[in-house]
């Protein structure tokens, strides 16, 4: 993972204030963040997938073993 401290973050903050202006910026970081937000909900419904097809196959393999 990136490890960023707050003299990074300070600087980069900095940087896009500069690039990007004051009246932009407020709209870059909801745009960011719902942007996170999307990805976090679409790796929460692929894991939750992943996980019903685990749960499944185990069931079948536990179904066919008492058999």
């Amino acid at each position: 993972m990136l490890n960023i401290g707050f003299p990074g973050l300070v600087l980069i903050l900095m940087i896009a204030l500069i690039i990007f202006g004051p009246k932009k910026l407020p709209e870059i970081g909801k745009a960011a963040g719902n942007t996170l937000r999307e990805f976090k909900n679409s790796a929460q419904d692929l894991t939750s997938d992943v996980s019903d097809e685990v749960k499944e196959t185990k069931d079948i393999v536990k179904n066919e073993q008492n058999k």
